[in-house]
């Protein structure tokens, strides 16, 4: 199997970064105050408790997954107005974000619709049991639409789907195109990539069960996600899978400092913010270049004061980058 090599900058991250509050995990998990209140079709808010999203009814099966770490019991008395402290990478957090993508899970689960799939089965997750902590959450668009995978970030110590996936998907989902979130193995870029590739084959195995089109898929991914999505962009997804599988249509890379290139690379969306205290503007912007250089059609988008993993953008001058993207992405639509 390929190696890649995973780039943590730790310490910078320590120098521009604030550590989680203590008040996090300082305290014994008594149980939620609010739990016995909670039905299945009970809208989750602000001032609900991390242990509320994990145990919601509607979750059942994968409420966990949706949370940062393998293990989260240690935060289940923060408050989701304080969620951004389980997410250290991140910047501009906003908890009525990932409530709203939440609770459009909710609704749709109070409507029949499956919103979570295992893409291994049992015989593979017995052999590996990690394997147990991945999945595919389903935001859906129009029947038959393209589909997009989005791969939150987190430094392979995390997976930030709360603020890097779910709203991303739910935007993407409100233009009427297909968007899966991707709960990969936390702990190597490998595995990560592997579960990206294994995913995709499980949505082009199941496309008319799971009414999408795969003939014009993107793969999305900030940071660590960016990194995965870049191995999948040079290597395919063959390399890590068998079978003939294609490659996107759209590849959208959002600050990371990987710096792959090739003339094979699909259509390219990139951005990145200049006070990047992880991911260098300078990298981002060679890699740009390159990829141009060799043929490749790309989109930069440039800004300024974003920070690093900052998801929508909301309230930064970032905000409205994924509309851009999206447009990208159709544009190198096949009809």
């Amino acid at each position: 199997m390929i190696g890649y090599h995973i780039i943590l900058l730790f310490a910078v991250f320590t120098a521009n970064c604030s550590s989680p509050d203590a008040s996090v995990y300082d305290e014994p998990h008594n149980g939620s105050e609010t739990e016995a209140n909670i039905s299945m079709d009970t809208h989750l808010t602000i001032n609900n408790l991390v242990q509320d999203i994990a145990e919601h009814p509607a979750f059942k099966g994968f409420g966990e997954l949706l949370l940062p770490s393998d293990n989260n019991t240690r935060y289940y008395n923060t408050p989701i107005s304080n969620i951004g402290a389980l997410m250290p990478y991140h910047n501009a957090v906003h908890p009525e974000e990932e409530v709203a993508a939440l609770n459009r899970l909710i609704n749709d689960v109070n409507d029949n619709k499956s919103v979570f799939y295992s893409f291994y089965n049992e015989q593979q997750i017995k052999q590996d049991p990690r394997k147990s902590n991945t999945g595919l959450f389903f935001y859906r668009g129009d029947p038959d639409a393209p589909f997009a995978i989005v791969c939150p970030g987190g430094g392979f110590s995390y997976v930030g789907s709360l603020h890097e996936g779910l709203p991303l998907a739910w935007e993407i989902s409100k233009k009427k195109l297909n968007a899966f979130v991707i709960r990969y193995r936390i702990g190597s870029e490998q595995w990560a990539t592997e579960d990206l590739a294994q995913a995709i084959r499980f949505i082009f195995d199941n496309a008319s069960t799971l009414k999408v089109d795969t003939k014009n898929y993107s793969l999305w991914g900030g940071s660590a996600g960016a990194r995965m999505v870049g191995n999948i962009a040079y290597y395919g997804v063959n390399a890590s899978v068998q079978g003939n599988y294609p490659e996107p249509a759209t590849a959208v890379i959002a600050y990371t400092g990987q710096s792959l290139y090739s003339e094979n690379f699909p259509p390219t969306f990139i951005t990145v913010s200049a006070n990047d205290p992880i991911a260098n503007v300078r990298v981002m912007e060679r890699r740009a270049e390159n990829l141009k250089n060799a043929g490749v059609t790309v989109r930069y988008e440039r800004y300024e004061r974003a920070g690093h993993g900052f998801g929508l953008g909301t309230g930064t001058d970032a905000a409205g980058w994924l509309d851009k993207a999206v447009d990208f992405w159709k544009e190198q639509m096949k009809r």
